[in-house]
Formats: structure tokens, sequence, C-alpha cells
């Protein structure tokens, strides 16, 4: 008997889908907008589920291979890797979908290309770089991976997180990100541009904050901007329990049946709300489609999105089908999960940054090391980690170099409650009793986690209240590990930062004091390696931003430091820190992002020089919080943040990366729209240089980046190897607000080549011709301010937040101007036009 026509893979996918479509029931149409598809008998389809995290590596499923973070991927520079990473972890997703085809999905999470414009952003790790060039070169190698390069059939279907201004935690469902028309087009927008033009995204996930006032999930930039670029259409999905905000703590409509019909209407075609319950999806829809709020055409097309990612990932072909024209991913089993230790262990190798280095690595093999502190002897997993499965410590890996003498650099304390008795554990019940020691770590801004020595299990607070000694790591969405130490007059009062309840006072009994062991340690050895960094589950994490980028063991660097001046300092984070002055009397200093299986491996070979070390950073570090503007304000341009527009003195510049290999570059040229460099290696040993493009205007019209990367590419010398690199020069456009568009202006434009944005090694002055713009004449949108003080966005309005609020119009033709109600209209040096506002509240939307 022929199939049915959904059937037939020698069909178009449209075909297909439109078949399928016309065989379900308006119901059965509305319970799969629900994240939990469910499965229609009698057609012969199975349940299936969007969102499958897999970030860095398959997450939550069990033992999978675990790669670097994002951001220490992006450390990388090296497109061709991550592609790689992207693929096993698509094989692998494709065998946790042998095993179970239902419960594991194949449409990832991943990857995130939201730029990291402010490193305090608590999910700053899952990203890849402050750069939107770096960042979508880096998010489309990674969907490529996944997504596989077979013209019809997709290995994994990957999903771009998170659609839009999202990088704040704090209060993150009710905060607005104010994106003037600059930098959306400049500055969020090619993040996800990139990888959906190229074809390598095939799915969108929306943003929990609201954009200019309006919730992300209702954003009209999903239809107008991303959707006509994406060569083979383009789905939506919602982030976890989003779609109710928009009726519930967002406000912003009044019922669930107007909030669902809105985001349908404005392109969301999958909810993931309330678990595996569909039920408030299915009756929002339904009333919406009855008060005549949505007609069912609009849940045929997003329904037909999803399953048009169904029908290309293979799953509605016949099973008996001609293998040779077919699914070339079905064949995968789960044999292949696991089984790329070797590709992680490369990635973690180019995830470390040499940052600093006085001539003192790499170190000579046999050396006596002192390796001390808190990430020496572990590896930390984060949220959307895979379960390692192994694990290879900086410890470990030193000790194939070296002869190791360890200490983790923390205090051991006992507990003394008013009554004489000691808090202890028996069982992994915790109660006063007998002495227990605990091993303790304090992470910053008031945090302890404490380790029981015994059990070596974490004191946490189960949901019952019940104290326990049960965690091997804290973890988990509620960190129920985490106490906060508060002094009263009878002693320290512990406070559990997720339940809130407090055990003690006690009197903290000092038996080993973790800094001073440590010093003596240091002392005693030929050089000391310091291994410090953050736990990804502590103090900044998803629902959390940091506080400060202080590094909060700087007394332990300092002890160690001057008890043994040969100190390495090896950091471990998934942000940047700041430093103090250290940087300035260590004489070197590492740095990786949580690297995965092999990261300790890769520490241990760059230290002793096994490879030089290649990584390069993706995003500043800066000298003290102070450089930094309010997390909440995403206008890099007028903030001045980020290497784009920050003019300050950075403590390690973007693109910073040193290494064992020394390079020179000579012969800088540009023709065609190309840049051509000569680099040779002039050391003494092999390695790879990231040579870096960047661009700046000399006499811009409007404000313009200090540099601005135009390209990279990463290249291999061997000692007295010369290689000619060519760098396309593709992004000298900015958005031009007077004409809507991007333009390439007349001008001269400086490229400056170098080994970071602060490290140029030639320059070459190009004269292009472009267009140009004249001053602007006309009616002047409010949104297309120049610079500003007391305003936020909405929609495409501005609202002055305060009297005496004001936006400004640079570069304005001379002429009357009628100031809009509430306000008054100036000039300023001439050519500048002000608006200010004459009260709180007054909202502007054009100015003529």
């Amino acid at each position: 008997m022929d199939p049915l026509p959904f059937r037939d893979p020698g069909l178009p996918v449209e075909t297909r889908v439109a078949d399928l479509l016309g065989r379900l029931t308006a119901e059965e149409k509305v319970a799969m907008l629900h994240q939990r598809q469910p499965a229609v008998p009698r057609l012969g389809l199975a349940e299936f589920r969007t969102g499958l995290e897999a970030l860095h590596g398959v997450a939550w499923l069990g033992e999978a291979t675990v790669f670097p973070q994002a951001v220490g991927l992006g450390a990388s520079w090296d497109t061709d890797l991550v592609r790689r990473v992207g693929e096993a972890t698509g094989v692998e997703a494709r065998g946790f979908h042998h095993r179970d085809p239902v419960a594991h999905g194949l449409n990832v999470w991943a990857p995130v290309v939201n730029p990291l414009r402010d490193p305090r952003w608590g999910r700053n790790e899952e990203g890849y770089s402050e750069d939107p060039v770096l960042t979508a070169e880096m998010g489309t190698a990674y969907a490529r991976g996944l997504r596989g390069d077979h013209p019809r059939y997709l290995r994994t279907a990957p999903t771009l997180k998170h659609f839009l201004g999202y990088n704040n935690e704090d209060d993150r469902c009710t905060t607005s990100s104010d994106l003037r028309p600059r930098v959306l087009h400049e500055y969020e927008l090619p993040c996800f541009l990139g990888p959906v033009e190229a074809g390598a995204a095939v799915a969108v996930m929306l943003a929990y904050n609201l954009v200019n006032g309006r919730p992300a999930h209702l954003t009209p930039l999903l239809d107008a901007e991303l959707r006509p670029c994406a060569p083979d259409g383009l789905a939506a999905v919602s982030d976890a329990y989003a779609p109710s905000n928009v009726a519930g703590v967002q406000a912003y409509l009044p019922t669930h049946a107007e909030a669902h019909a809105a985001m349908l209407n404005a392109g969301l075609d999958s909810f993931t709300d309330q678990d595996a319950d569909p039920t408030l999806t299915i009756e929002s829809v339904t009333t919406a489609i009855e008060d005549g709020l949505l007609e069912q055409g609009v849940v045929d097309r997003a329904v037909g999105r999803v399953l048009a990612l169904r029908f290309r990932l293979g799953e509605f072909d016949p099973p008996d089908g001609d293998p040779a024209d077919g699914n070339p991913y079905a064949a995968i089993t789960s044999d292949v999960i696991g089984t790329h230790g070797e590709l992680a262990l490369e990635a973690a190798r180019q995830a470390v940054v040499l940052l600093r280095n006085d001539s003192f690595l790499p170190l000579r093999s046999g050396v006596d090391l002192a390796v001390i502190g808190t990430h020496a002897d572990t590896v930390f997993e984060d949220w959307y980690s895979g379960t390692l499965p192994y694990r290879v410590t900086v410890r470990t890996g030193l000790e194939q170099f070296a002869t190791v003498a360890h200490h983790e650099g923390v205090d051991r304390i006992a507990l003394r409650a008013a009554d004489g008795r000691h808090l202890g554990v028996r069982g992994g019940v915790v109660g006063l009793g007998d002495r227990a020691l605990f091993d303790r770590f304090d992470w910053g801004d008031g945090v302890w986690t404490l380790r029981d020595v015994a059990s070596r299990r974490y004191l946490g607070v189960r949901q019952d209240g019940t104290l326990v000694a049960e965690a091997v790591t804290p973890g988990g969405w509620d960190v129920r590990e985490l106490f906060e130490p508060r002094p009263t007059d009878d002693g320290v009062v512990l406070r559990n930062k997720v339940q809130g309840t407090d055990i003690g006072p006690f009197t903290v009994e000092l038996v080993v004091d973790g800094t001073a062991a440590a010093a003596e340690l240091a002392a005693r050895a030929e050089v000391a390696v310091l291994v410090l960094g953050n736990d990804p589950h502590v103090n900044g994490r998803e629902t959390q931003d940091r506080t400060t980028l202080r590094l909060p063991n700087l007394d332990l660097v300092r002890a160690v430091r001057e008890a043994n001046p040969r100190t390495v300092l090896v950091l471990v984070s998934s942000y940047p820190y700041t430093l103090d002055g250290e940087e300035e009397r260590l004489p070197a200093i590492v740095w990786t992002a949580h690297g995965g299986q092999e990261q300790g491996r890769a520490v241990a070979e760059a230290l002793f020089g096994a490879y030089s070390p290649s990584g390069r950073l993706p995003q500043t570090w800066y000298r003290s919080d102070d450089d930094l503007p309010d997390v909440l304000d995403y206008d890099v341009i007028r903030a001045g943040s980020t290497y784009l527009y920050f003019t300050g003195d950075p403590l390690f510049p973007f693109g910073h990366g040193l290494g064992y290999a020394t390079f020179d570059y000579s012969d800088l040229a540009h023709d065609g729209g190309v840049a051509r460099v000569s680099i040779t290696n002039t050391g003494l040993a092999p390695g790879a240089e990231v040579v870096q493009l960047y661009s700046s205007a000399r006499r811009p019209r409007v404000r313009q980046p200090v540099r601005r990367l135009q390209s990279f590419r990463r290249v291999h010398l061997e000692p007295g190897e010369t290689a000619t690199v060519e760098l396309p020069v593709g992004h000298l456009w900015h958005w031009d607000v007077t004409t809507g568009r991007r333009v390439v202006e007349t001008g001269r434009y400086e490229l400056a080549v170098g080994s970071s944005s602060r490290e140029i090694r030639a320059r070459l002055d190009i004269d292009v011709e472009g267009e140009v713009i004249a001053p602007r004449a006309g009616v002047l949108r409010a949104v297309d301010f120049d610079d500003c003080d007391g305003v936020r966005l909405v929609d495409d309005e501005v609202e002055f937040t305060r009297e005496g609020g004001w936006i400004a119009f640079h570069d304005v033709v001379d002429g009357e101007r009628s100031a809009p109600p509430g306000t008054r209209v100036s000039r300023r040096d001439g050519a500048s036009l002000v608006l200010t506002a004459a009260a709180a509240g007054v909202r502007v939307r054009e100015v003529r």
C-alpha cells in the first residue's frame, strides 16, 4: 500500500507538512502548540518534545562528553574547532535519541548568541564573546556542527538563545532592555543574523525580558528581521514558563487568552510552559480562538513550523525506506555517547589563555610544586553541563610533570553551640552532638559552603528544613548548600540562602588556618601553582547576576605570593576578574573557563610547555567594577562599554593572549575588500597566532567604535615559517538612522592588524568610496537620538523618567522645530538639537 503523502520522503517538506496538517483535527493542532506535542496514534505520530540542552555537550541526561564552557570555546577563536565540537555534541544527542526517542528529542537548545555586554551577567559563561562578529562566527560554527551538512536531513535542530537583549538575571522577567536602533542593528541583531543567514540555526528561543517595554515574546523583530533571512524557515520556541509571564508578572496583557493570541500572532510557535502540563496552553489558545482573537490559520502556521523540523529530522520517514536515499543520521546509536575525549582535550587546550608571562613559563619538568587552591583538585560542572564521564584535575595533570604537594587553602573549622556541644554529622543528618570538622569555602558576597571533612559531603537544607550533609557538590536549580554567616552577640548564625532558615548561633573554632597552611606549603616548594576561580552555581548563575568582578581569594593570593614569589596564578572561571594589582606582582597568570573533563591535563601541559598556549580573550578584563556602567544599561555606544567603545585602560584587552612562540607581522596591504599580511614565527617553538584585523573611522560623522573587529584567522606556524593571511574587510558599515539601513560612509578608515585589540602590529589607512549622508532634516524619530539622559524606550517612543531628562540629535539642519507637549527645544553647539522634558512621564514619538 502506498504511504500517506506526509510519509513520502521524496516530496518537498512543505508538501508533507501541508498534508499532515490537513489530517489533524483542530483540537490536535492546539495541543501541538505545547512543548510536549502529544502522540496521535491514528496517524502513527509519536510524542515529540522540543528542547534538549546542549550548550557545551549534551546536558542533564547522564554521562556525556563535556567540553569547555561556551566562553572557553569562544577563547579558542577557532571556528573549525567549534564546528567539530558542535558536530560531536550533535552526534551524542543522536545517540541519546536512539536510547529514548521520546524523552531525548533532537530540537537542541543551543547555541547562546547573546553578546557578552557585561561580564557581571550571571550567564556569562553561556555566550562566546562581547563582540558581535566573533559571537556570530562562533554561533554559526557550533550550530552548523549540530545541524550537519546534509542537504535534506538535520542531525539535530539547533535553536539560538535568547532573542533579544538578554544580559541580566536579576528581575529578568520584568526588566526592559532599551535598544535604540543603532544598538539593535549594530550590536544585538548581528549575533543572531549570522547563524540564521547561514542556514546553520533552524529555530530561535525568545527571551524572558522585555525590549523597549514590550515582552520579547511579542517582539515584531522575529518576523521583521530574522525570518526573512532564514533560507529554510525558522521555528520559534518560548523559554521555560515565559508564556505565563505576559499576563502574569509582566502584566502586559490582562488575560492568558489575549497573551497567547498575541504571542502566536507575533510569530511564536511552541509554548514551553508548566512543565509537562499543557492545560494552560490548550485552554488559553482555545479561548482565544473562540473569542475571535486568533485565526486557525495562525495556529496552523505555528504547528507547521515545528512539524517541518520533525520532517527534516527524519521522524516521519517510513522505516523500510532505501538507506542510500535516507537519513544518514538515523543509524547513529548510543555507542557514540561519551566517545569524544580527544576532541575535549583539544578544545580544553585551545581554551587556555596565557594572560601574563614574565619569562617564567614554561616550567621545568621535575620541579617541586606546591599546588594550592579551591580549584586545584576539582573539576566543576555548571547548570548546563553533562555529567563528566571522568575528570582530570589540575593537580592530577601536574603530577605527570612534577612532584606535587597539595592544599586547598581553605579554613578547617568546628562549630560550637552555646551549650558546649558541637555541630556533628551522623549518617548524613546534621545536629548537635559529636564534634564534626568542616572545610569552609568563602565565595565572597557573604556566602559560605561547608564540607564535612569525614564524608566530604556539603551541608545543606532539605525542602522540609532538615539540615543534612548529602551533596557531593553544591548544585541544582535551588542551591541549598549556600549559607550566609550573620554575626550576632552570641556568635555566628548561619542562614540558608534558599530556605531562609537560621542555624546557630555558633562559635567558630579555627582548627586549620587555610591561608597560613597554604603559605607554609608554598614556601617549601620551588614553584607554587595557585588555582582559584568560581563555582558556577554560586554568586552568579541563571537567575542571579554578580555584584562584583573582584577575585574573592586575594588574601590567599597575596599570602602565597609573599611566601614564594615564584607563584603562577591559574584562574578557572566563567567570567573575568579584577585582581587589585596582583597582576603586576605575579610572574605568570593563566585563565581558562571551566574546561570540562580534560581541563586539568590541558592546563598542566600549558604550564610545562607541551604546547604553546594560543587562547585569546573573548571579552575585556576590566581593572575595576567602576569601569562598568549600570548592568541594565544596554546602550554600549553611549555607555562606552565593551572594547568597541571603552576608552579606559583595561586589565587585559579583548583578544589578548600570549604563547611561547613569537610572531612578526609585515607587508600589510589591502585590495578588493581583503587585507593581506605576512606572519612569521620568529621564535623557537611551534605555535598558533590568532591574527586579528580591526578598523576605525578616521573622522566619523556619528560616534563609531574606537576599534572594531573585521575578521580574524588562526594560523599555526613552525619556527621560521611564514604565511600570508587574508582577512576580509566587511564590517565598515554602521546603522544610519536617517535612512534606516546599513551605510558605509565615504571617508578614510584605519585598518589595524595585531594580536589583540590593543596590541597592534601593523596599520594601514584606506580611502573608501561609500555614501555621503546629508545632515538630518524633516521629522526626527525620538528613538533615533544620539545622546540622552533620564529616558527609557517604550516601543517607538521615548519616555522621560525625570524632569530635565533630555535627548540630543546631532548634525541637524538649522530651522524652527516645534516642541512636543511637555518638552522644550534648544540648540547646542550649532548643529545639535536637544529636547528636554518638563516632567517625568512625558512621552515623545517624533520631533517636527
